[in-house]
């Protein structure tokens, strides 16, 4: 552009020379190095000193360059230069978050097959991903999984089949009281053998259920308690029990299946009737807790127990199989409550099973 550049040769320096900026140094065709001076004048121009030769002689070209035509253009280098990084750094966001989701995406669907299997779904598998060590996980998880409900089917099959087992002998039991003179008590053997064939087939049936309910289970803790009591109420009577319930007005709904509800409360008063003396009392209290829990107590007036390892599975100091407390704890510790054992006022053994409230 005419005006903006100035070139002449000079073998002086001007004599408005502000700021050395620099040299650099070149050689020429005999090895004799020449030297390029780049300086700046007044008015932020720069003056670039450059040396050739021509025909043997030294010139020096002389090039004078505008503070406008300097500045010229950097704003927008700049500009280019900040958008560029920004460019990258969003690009590397968005790689960094891509990479990080196909590590992280492997293992939270393993924690969420993890939690599945927890709670009772054996049905759950996970899609194997992600690097080498999570898709073994992965690939291990699954097979876990699959070797469980094996081994909980097997067990299942195994105690129908033993459970089936006692059907020939219920069969020849109901043959012999059927033999009988018509009485009272063949009504009453017939009764228990109908109850025994009840209580058979539906050991059979919770053996092949497949899931158990969980945290979906729901019973009305009050019906099932009146029911249980109502059904021992002969045999009491018979044992010259006094026998007292006390119950909530309304329903109390709890955390667990009615059958297994059932049978914990079977436990609990046929411990009652089986190891305290004819004639002692029996009290069964249930109340609604206000957390939506309930309480049940059972009392009896016998002599209580002489140690609280009876709670343990399989222990027993009175000679039977030491399962009907462990039946009510297992019960009560699915609900999400527990169960307890002391000395009621009457001066006999006290259960306490608390019950958890219904999940939502």
């Amino acid at each position: 552009m005419p005006g903006l550049i100035k070139s002449r040769s000079e073998h002086g320096t001007p004599s408005t020379v502000l700021d050395f900026i620099g040299t650099a140094r070149v050689y020429s065709d005999n090895d004799r190095p020449i030297e390029t001076t780049v300086m700046r004048v007044s008015g932020g121009a720069a003056v670039v000193r450059q040396p050739v030769v021509v025909n043997g002689n030294t010139v020096v070209v002389v090039t004078e360059v505008p503070r406008s035509r300097l500045r010229r253009g950097v704003t927008r280098a700049w500009s280019v230069l900040s958008l560029m990084g920004l460019v990258l750094v969003g690009l590397s966001l968005v790689v960094a978050d891509r990479l990080a989701r196909s590590l992280t995406r492997p293992i939270s669907e393993l924690a969420h097959t993890a939690e599945r299997l927890g709670a009772g779904d054996l049905t759950a598998r996970t899609v194997p991903g992600g690097p080498d060590e999570v898709r073994e996980v992965g690939v291990a998880v699954n097979l876990l999984a699959a070797r469980i409900g094996s081994l909980l089917a097997h067990e299942r099959e195994s105690v129908a089949d033993l459970s089936h087992r006692l059907r020939t002998p219920i069969t020849a039991l109901r043959l012999d009281v059927d033999s009988l003179a018509d009485s009272p008590e063949r009504d009453r053997l017939a009764a228990d053998v109908d109850e025994l064939t009840r209580q058979v087939d539906a050991v059979i049936n919770e053996a092949r259920r497949p899931v158990r309910e969980g945290v979906e289970a729901r019973a009305d803790a009050r019906a099932v308690t009146q029911e249980r009591v109502d059904f021992w109420a002969a045999l009491t009577e018979d044992q010259g029990r006094e026998v007292s319930l006390a119950l909530p007005t309304g329903p109390c709904i709890v955390r667990a299946a009615e059958d297994d509800l059932a049978a914990a409360l079977d436990a609990l008063i046929g411990n009652v009737v089986s190891h305290t003396p004819e004639g002692s009392a029996m009290h069964v209290v249930l109340t609604a807790e206000r957390d939506g829990s309930a309480l049940l107590l059972v009392d009896d007036g016998g002599a209580g127990f002489a140690d609280s390892s009876v709670v343990g599975r399989g222990r027993s100091g009175a000679g039977s199989t030491g399962l009907g407390l462990d039946i009510a704890r297992r019960t009560a510790t699915a609900s999400g409550g527990d169960l307890r054992i002391g000395r009621s006022p009457a001066g006999g053994a006290r259960v306490s099973m608390r019950l958890g409230g219904p999940s939502g």
